[in-house]
């Protein structure tokens, strides 16, 4: 024991100055803050932390893993902002949901973090001012596409102004011991989809039940001891519910990718994303002629999706995502040439690419 005790003693001699050197970095980060205040400068600045997440993974020599330098200096930064000015998140909710992660991962718990009844809502805290971000689903690597989000982004007045991909991990969770007795699943459609094949094979004769997020499909299941709700180990752990299985979606690499809504998109960072909304005339080779100055600029299109027009039948928005910022010269001739060739263009924002392994 007398070992142990050396080393614990060691260890809170570190922890003392771990506090003293965090404090001195709060006070720095207090007065950058006062600057930046007195200029009118965002106080969340994306590309400022990739290059302190960076540097410190350069320095790293273990044994703490990148993922874990990560995670603490995200909560770091996170209550750096909070001392400099609360920053106010809407995400769609309530507690637990998918989104509430995303929206931790990527503002940290020192954010105040807002939830909303619906993506609408989200989009509409933002653009009264009421929240200064907003955090929506917009795709899943295995279901695609959300396209509720692609409408509102066509209706907003809010940019994109940054991403997050979260890896989806569903569980099984139930107030029962086990999987025997259970009649019905709660969860959102898309978790539901997302472990169809496991459903099938493990509680074939149980009913599926659509709700709304699958944070609610937990609370739902805590007043149902026949029930048994699809969500996250977070949720389960709010809810105080059993997991029952771990790990059911039928693909292991399952990612959503998350947009962060704001009033303004961030300067260049050198690894940059820009996404566009347009629409063409309904005439042969319009689409193609609309690509035509994106492709010769050299320029990478990362994605592109179709939905229809509210407002018209048969006629058709695209939604584009390129490597680059609307800073890069290219990017930016290609946009002017392109409004010559649409008949509505949206520029929704530049901003810093997110890794997918978040």
């Amino acid at each position: 024991m007398g070992k142990i005790e050396k080393l614990r003693d060691e260890i809170d001699a570190t922890d003392e100055e771990i506090l003293r050197l965090l404090n001195k970095r709060q006070n720095l980060a207090d007065r950058i803050g006062k600057i930046k205040k007195k200029k009118g400068l965002d106080l969340l600045d994306p590309i400022r932390e990739l290059e302190i997440y960076e540097r410190l993974s350069r320095l790293n020599k273990g044994p703490l893993t990148d993922a874990a330098l990560k995670n603490i200096f995200r909560e770091i930064i996170s209550a750096a902002r909070q001392v400099q000015k609360p920053i106010s998140v809407a995400y769609l909710g309530p507690a637990a949901t998918f989104t509430h992660l995303a929206a931790v991962n990527y503002f940290g718990r020192s954010a105040k973090l807002v939830p909303q009844a619906s993506m609408k809502d989200v989009f509409l805290e933002v653009e009264k001012g009421n929240c200064d971000y907003g955090v929506v689903p917009v795709e899943n690597s295995t279901e695609g596409t959300i396209s509720y989000t692609l409408d509102l982004l066509y209706h907003s007045t809010s940019e994109v102004c940054g991403e997050i991909y979260l890896k989806i991990s569903h569980n099984l969770v139930s107030l029962r011991e086990g999987k025997e007795g259970i009649q019905k699943v709660y969860s959102h459609p898309q978790a539901l989809a997302q472990c169809r094949e496991w459903l099938k094979k493990n509680l074939p004769h149980a009913s599926l039940v659509d709700v709304t997020s699958t944070a609610s499909a937990a609370e739902l299941a805590t007043h149902d001891p026949e029930s048994a709700a699809i969500t996250s180990e977070f949720a389960a752990t709010i809810y105080n519910l059993r997991i029952l299985e771990k790990g059911i979606e039928d693909h292991s690499r399952n990612l959503t990718r998350f947009l962060i809504m704001g009033k303004k998109f961030p300067p260049k960072s050198g690894f940059d994303k820009t996404s566009l909304l347009f629409s063409t005339d309904d005439v042969p080779g319009a689409l193609y002629q609309v690509l035509g100055p994106i492709a010769k600029r050299g320029i990478n299109l990362t994605k592109i999706e179709s939905r229809p027009m509210k407002t018209e039948p048969w006629k058709y928005v695209f939604f584009v995502d390129m490597e680059g910022h609307i800073e890069d010269k290219p990017i930016r001739e290609a946009i002017e040439e392109l409004k010559g060739k649409c008949t509505y263009l949206k520029h929704l924002g530049s901003y810093p690419r997110a890794e997918q392994n978040d």
